[in-house]
């Protein structure tokens, strides 16, 4: 039986434990003057494993709270962006190809893993640019990259296409999923019934697009936004910062993870991004719904690249709703915890998984299950 962790064993486990230590008290002294709870949200994914993981949770005080966003991007996909590559993947001549935490996300007829057993070829890579080696060592087949990912992966698509396209490489075709996150934290900021008092911004992404794009979080809604990095002590110290903008009645974005991430971001990425993508009018969220503007496609003249194009008589359209028992969607939202959830552990876990936060490696529900017993 594992004996109940102690809160030495959390400090023995940070690269920098006098740090955590330090930090930790001076979040409790602040902590002291304030007159609410303070719900801060770290939007991505990376960031709740990294709370779990290190049990930061237990190291704060009770005024202090973490919530849990939507930034993952395999939690986030709908169940019939699923069903697209599941009908792509199961086409004659057609090499289906993506990022591996696509291969257990269950659609409405199963998941990817699910087509490879039955015969379809569903092939994984680490980077989109493996893609290629495919299309030259299988010239007589169709390969269809599903792209997948934040801000943080769509330089790395755009780099492919570009090199297609320069290569004149022919039997490369393109299913664009990628997403953005200044949207979403928008539609949760306007929801009334959220509880988010300050936002934990995301690291890899604000590398590629800058802190700039969560101005408006602080001048428009007054929400204090700290850019964090991924190490214990980069989201303790974080943690410490909104803390001192809460008490001295400062909204501002702020960047911990200067190492990284400045003002503007990666100009040379995002000029590449706009050569190729444009924002879609809509896109359904898993467990959130319909966002406006809050996803890329590829503009026009690229629709030559474009599967959803090349395929669309053939491709599913009607929306389809998560297991009626998963809670992902309030998970996504903050509103919920992945132990609020009736099937959590039971019938829902990383072999046998119901919900999309449970299969990513960034999931929420993956994160607890994996660690949640650690703390």
């Amino acid at each position: 039986m594992r004996r109940e962790l102690e809160l030495k064993d959390l400090y023995s486990g940070f690269r920098e434990p006098e740090t955590i230590k330090a930090y930790a008290s001076l979040i409790e002294k602040e902590s002291k003057k304030l007159s609410n709870t303070l719900s801060i949200m770290e939007v991505c994914g990376g960031h709740t494993h990294t709370i779990m993981k290190y049990g930061l949770n237990q190291l704060l005080p009770k005024k202090v709270n973490f919530i849990h966003g939507p930034g993952c991007p395999v939690c986030i996909m709908p169940k019939e962006r699923v069903d697209h590559a599941m009908v792509l993947a199961r086409l004659d001549g057609v090499i289906l190809v993506t990022l591996g935490d696509m291969i257990k996300v269950p659609g409405s007829k199963g998941s990817l893993q699910d087509a490879r057993a039955e015969g379809a070829d569903v092939r994984f890579v680490y980077s989109p640019i493996d893609t290629l080696k495919i299309a030259i060592d299988n010239p007589d087949k169709k390969i269809i990259f599903f792209a997948i990912g934040f801000e943080t992966t769509t330089p790395m698509t755009s780099a492919l296409i570009n090199q297609v396209i320069n290569s004149g490489i022919t039997n490369i075709l393109f299913h664009i999923n990628h997403v953005t996150v200044p949207e979403p934290m928008r539609v949760l900021l306007d929801d009334k019934t959220n509880k988010i008092d300050a936002f934990i911004g995301p690291a890899h992404v604000s590398v590629i697009s800058g802190s700039k794009i969560y101005d408006e979080f602080a001048s428009e809604y007054k929400k204090p936004v700290v850019v964090s990095g991924f190490e214990p002590v980069d989201v303790i110290h974080s943690v410490y910062m909104i803390l001192r903008q809460i008490n001295e009645d400062r909204c501002e974005v702020e960047v911990e993870y200067s190492r990284s991430v400045n003002y503007d971001g990666n100009l040379q990425a995002q000029e590449l991004n706009d050569m190729f993508f444009e924002k879609r009018e809509s896109f359904r969220w898993r467990g959130i719904g319909d966002i406006a503007l809050s996803a890329l496609k590829l503009k026009n003249e690229f629709a030559f690249l474009d599967a959803e194009v090349i395929y669309r008589d053939i491709l599913p359209n009607a929306e389809i709703d998560d297991y009626k028992l998963c809670i992902c969607g309030d998970i996504l939202k903050g509103k919920a915890i992945p132990r609020d959830c009736k099937v959590f552990q039971k019938a829902c876990k990383p072999s046998t998984p119901l919900g999309s936060c449970m299969v990513s490696s960034e999931g929420a529900c993956a994160a607890y299950y994996k660690y949640g017993d650690l703390v």
